[in-house]
């Protein structure tokens, strides 16, 4: 088109989306009129092309981030933990200017009902399978515990690592009147969430949530909070204070017979000095029960130990 314009003799008559342009030698603006034209329309074909790469490559990267390596990493333990636990999560607090706790509870108090523990645990099984993983104990190990609450009745029951408060609303609302849940939790910005989940599901009354250390935490349990001992114990937060913090419960008496112990993410990420000692050690009578780990087909499992005495 440029040449046609430029060179071409005067004769020559231009293509009709070009007829404003007048001939060389007539006027020398006819000239820079088409250099123009010519001129914005390559721009024009260029910015076209670069916005078709862009859409393209925000279509691959979309497709790569909420489809593919999701799926990929489905069956990776680490490369689960790796993807869902430190890139996406710390992606999404970076453009979000929030935290993933704080997203859960959002969607808690946008989905689920208040009042009604069930819903509060539908919203959050919701929110961890289709918006953004999180490491609760999960709707498939969830029914294992659940059915061992429900086995155990237990009228006094520690939960060692809260987080969101998932699991204490799956314990806590399976408890028999007059039973009392105490719940650990380290991290007072989890506490935080924690607590808005708990009041949200109605259960505040059963729930009593102490921010601080298991360790340290542990042997006031008796003076400060009255127990006596716990009929069952639910072990989920750092995995290598597992064993410290069954050891320091036996010490301190707050484990009588027939307490039992039940502990999460026993494979992935996994405790193998816990596993070696209540297999092991002859006051414990312990079975384990093979899962997933939370919301993926990565193996993990709950291992359930009765304390003999």
């Amino acid at each position: 088109m440029a040449v046609a314009c430029l060179c071409a003799p005067q004769q020559h008559t231009l293509p009709a989306a070009q007829t404003s342009c007048k001939p060389d030698g007539q006027d020398n603006s006819g000239s820079y009129h088409c250099m123009f034209i010519v001129t914005f329309s390559n721009a024009t074909r260029m910015l076209l092309g670069v916005l078709s790469g862009c859409v393209l490559g925000a279509a691959v990267l979309y497709a790569l981030v909420v489809w593919l390596i999701p799926a990929a990493v489905q069956h990776s333990a680490w490369a689960a933990l790796l993807w869902h636990d430190v890139i996406v999560e710390r992606f999404l607090d970076l453009i979000t200017g929030s935290t993933r706790p704080q997203r859960l509870l959002k969607a808690v108090q946008k989905n689920a009902t208040r009042g009604d523990p069930q819903s509060v645990i539908s919203a959050i099984d919701r929110f961890c399978r289709s918006s953004e993983w999180a490491m609760n104990v999960g709707d498939e190990k969830g029914v294992i515990l659940d059915s061992v609450v429900c086995e155990v009745s237990p009228g006094s029951a520690l939960e060692l690592g809260t987080y969101c408060g998932y699991s204490t609303v799956r314990i806590a609302r399976l408890l028999p009147p007059g039973a009392k849940l105490i719940t650990l939790e380290f991290n007072p910005d989890f506490a935080k969430v924690a607590r808005q989940v708990i009041d949200f599901a109605g259960l505040q009354e059963k729930v009593l949530l102490v921010e601080g250390p298991s360790g340290d935490l542990i042997p006031k349990m008796k003076e400060q909070y009255g127990i006596t001992t716990f009929d069952l114990v639910f072990l989920d937060h750092w995995k290598d204070r597992y064993l410290p913090d069954t050891k320091l419960l036996e010490e301190c008496g707050l484990l009588r017979k027939g307490s039992i112990l039940l502990a999460d993410n026993v494979i992935c990420p996994g405790t193998p000095d816990y596993l070696a000692y209540v297999r092991s050690s002859p006051r414990y009578e312990s079975k384990y029960f093979k899962s997933h780990l939370e919301y993926t087909k990565v193996e993990d499992g709950l291992e359930k130990s009765i304390f003999l005495g």
